[in-house]
């Protein structure tokens, strides 16, 4: 959420900004419904001014006197009735606008439309040339007995699968070695709630725009499709100090997406799934934009390392303006070679977002002049299952059918091969 002075103030940089995403929203209207926010605000103070001032006189008042003063706080009372009502509406207006406003990215965002106009920045890594027709990952892991994703559908209905024998063992090294690579970046390693409540999505700006992606359960509480959610919430509504700053967390948790907006995409395999599980990097550091961007090229780069460890080639691209979120300053966006499409695929996801969740959740920290500021906040995907096997099995394929098992992964599976 941006700081409605701030709005008022930049209101042509928040339209650019809006226009940059592509998100439609109306400054100018939010800008009119606070003038009578602020006026129903200080009419109502004189109100409640003129109700303290009558209230001493009836003490003091006798007989008609009393009578004349009581009706007219009657009088009084009821059209402060009325104001409150127009207030409760008008605020309620507000704060709808106000979840609305997009944050604005910097300025090195490129111009575009969607994904398709996101900008490569690097790229890693030797394409593997196969001397043999290469298979797809569902193929592979079928055969391998490392996968089932007809009894996944059987039992979770659309994109149901089931991980089975080393197909699951790789799940759990790619875990394992996750942990053990990013932690040696000191972070503070967390297993967070899947089951969040309403405010933790309202703060990091998953809702209200985003509730057709989120499981919600007769509680009315939601399913989170990432740690991120859980991870931000934790210092929700808590001051914290200059020197605990930055917060790195290395949070773990299953993910939960309804993919709605991705109908008859993606439908077989591995690359888009309802139930998932995910190493997220998160952020809190000091308000400032140098250390931003700094802490966003560290975390990206974080991701960048583990990837070349397990040597798939990747490349890594700047999201637009169109591909951005609501909170979104900027994003990088991490994809693997996947041989079986002979393209790359989404990863990972690097953003930051200056104040604009923090402003939400109520996250504060005094700096070193006692005054209190919203800290900003970063996060980055570490690693997804079972998304990335997808690379590992298609790129690490052999003509009989078997799997090489990456290097570094292979003190945690106890075996070089994955084969029949």
């Amino acid at each position: 959420m941006l700081d409605i002075h701030f709005i008022r103030e930049n209101a042509d940089l928040v339209k650019e900004g809006a226009r940059k995403k592509k998100i439609e929203v109306d400054i100018d209207r939010l800008l009119a419904v606070d003038d009578d926010r602020k006026r129903l605000r200080g009419e109502l103070d004189e109100k409640r001014a003129e109700q303290n001032r009558a209230s001493k006189l009836i003490v003091l008042a006798k007989d008609e006197e009393k009578q004349k003063l009581l009706e007219a706080m009657r009088h009084l009372k009821a059209g402060m009735g009325e104001m409150e009502e127009q207030l409760a509406k008008t605020m309620e207006e507000w704060q709808k606008l106000m979840l609305s406003v997009p944050n604005i990215p910097d300025m090195s965002v490129p111009e575009g439309e969607s994904d398709a106009d996101n900008q490569e920045v690097k790229k890693w890594g030797v394409i593997p040339e196969f001397s043999f027709a290469p298979k797809n990952h569902i193929d592979l892991m079928v055969n391998l007995k490392m996968a089932d994703f007809e009894r996944g559908t059987k039992v979770a209905g659309f994109r149901g699968y089931y991980l089975t024998g080393d197909g699951a063992s790789l799940a759990f090294a790619i875990w394992r070695y996750a942990q053990d690579f990013f932690l040696k970046k000191e972070f503070v390693p967390m297993i967070v709630p899947s089951l969040v409540r309403r405010e933790a999505f309202m703060g990091t700006g998953y809702l209200p725009q985003s509730e057709e992606d989120l499981y919600k359960t007769q509680d009315a509480e939601y399913l989170a499709g990432t740690a991120e959610v859980a991870t931000m919430g934790f210092h929700m509504d808590e001051t914290l100090q200059k020197e605990e700053l930055p917060k790195k967390f290395l949070a773990f948790s299953p993910c939960f997406r309804r993919e709605a907006g991705a109908h008859g995409k993606d439908v077989r395999g591995l690359i888009r799934v309802h139930e998932f599980y995910k190493w997220e990097q998160v952020i809190l550091c000091e308000a400032s934009h140098e250390e931003s961007v700094k802490w966003h090229e560290w975390l990206n780069r974080n991701t960048e390392e583990f990837i070349e460890s397990l040597n798939i080639p990747y490349h890594t691209v700047v999201n637009c303006g169109g591909d951005l979120g609501l909170g979104q300053v900027k994003k990088y966006d991490i994809e693997l070679w996947v041989p079986g499409e002979n393209t790359y695929r989404e990863i990972s996801s690097a953003s930051y977002f200056h104040d604009f969740q923090t402003r939400r959740l109520n996250t504060r920290y005094k700096d070193e002049n006692g005054e209190m500021r919203f800290a900003h906040s970063l996060n980055s995907t570490a690693i997804p299952t079972p998304r990335i096997l997808v690379s590992i099995v298609e790129n690490y394929q052999q003509e009989d059918g078997s799997i090489k098992v990456p290097e570094v992964l292979v003190p945690y599976m106890n075996k070089t091969v994955i084969a029949k």
